[in-house]
């Protein structure tokens, strides 16, 4: 893997670790589908009118649209909005690494290596332990939103890999688009008219910023990066790079908002690092070696 891809899949898992608080906080005056809503409106506009479609045919970027944005999120929020914590969601959807090797596995005929499987079990033990600290209570329908939710990403992920060369950004602005009007119709029948109307009346400049940051940081670019690494790389490579999300979220909070750094925090950032450095070991040792053979 070349190191500024690995910078930048590093880089993505700081914005997406911070951002769970983000829509926490975000949710406390928005209903979560017109949150989301809000969100990749703003991705969209202006961006599709400065930019042309993505190359890949419109089935397709359609249909990851629709699988990475409103299908994941719109589950992701409702659930918070039921009461899932941040941190808590911030794990549950990190399985999508394991769906999307298993998807890989199923649909492309990827296989992975048994260093990066012995790898995805360590970074996974990171995992646990983190599961095991976490003491807020859970509701049972938002937990299966959330599993539900890191499948619908794996299908993204799959999805990415067949789209072909091409553009990131604009492929993160139309797919944006393709979300905006069945999470629009979903928000008006289920949360309905009169609430979405409120919460947009009441929104002050903190809520705008939450959304700018939604929209921004965490979809144009998080994702559009994230879509161009999985069509890079193979997806056991790519996909366990999210197990160092909720290890991020953990640390962005210590740091923002004072939380307590406790020594199985610590742990768990420990084991979720060794998994990757297994993981990404083969892809390292074949350069290595091509370096080798170049000098000589």
């Amino acid at each position: 893997m070349r190191l500024r891809d690995l910078l930048l899949a590093l880089l993505v898992v700081i914005v997406w670790g911070s951002n769970f608080v983000v829509m926490k906080v975000g949710l406390r005056g928005i209903p979560p589908l017109m949150f989301c809503t809000l969100r990749f409106g703003f991705a969209a506009f202006p961006l599709v009118l400065l930019l042309r479609p993505p190359s890949a045919p419109w089935r397709k970027v359609a249909g990851w649209g629709l699988a990475q944005f409103a299908v994941q999120f719109g589950l992701l929020l409702t659930s918070l909005k039921l009461g899932m914590s941040a941190g808590l969601a911030s794990l549950v959807m990190q399985l999508q690494a394991f769906f999307t090797i298993a998807l890989a596995w199923l649909v492309l005929h990827e296989r992975a290596r048994p260093v990066q499987l012995l790898g995805g079990a360590i970074a996974l033990g990171g995992m646990g332990l983190v599961a095991w600290n976490l003491h807020q209570g859970t509701s049972l329908a938002g937990l299966v939103l959330l599993i539900a939710g890191a499948m619908s990403w794996a299908v993204a992920n799959v999805l990415s890999k067949r789209l072909g060369p091409t553009h990131a950004v604009a492929l993160a602005g139309w797919g944006s688009l393709v979300a905006v009007p069945p999470l629009l119709a979903l928000s008006l029948l289920l949360e309905g008219p009169a609430a979405d109307w409120h919460a947009l009346r009441a929104m002050d400049t903190l809520s705008w910023l939450v959304v700018a940051f939604q929209s921004y940081p965490a979809t144009l670019f998080g994702f559009g990066v994230w879509a161009m690494l999985m069509r890079r790389y193979p997806a056991a490579q790519i996909a366990p790079f999210t197990l160092l999300v909720p290890v991020s979220g953990m640390l962005a909070a210590t740091l923002v908002l004072h939380e307590p750094l406790q020594s199985w925090k610590l742990g768990a950032a420990a084991l979720v690092l060794v998994g990757l450095g297994l993981n990404q070991w083969p892809a390292l040792r074949q350069r290595l070696r091509a370096r080798r053979e170049a000098a000589a």
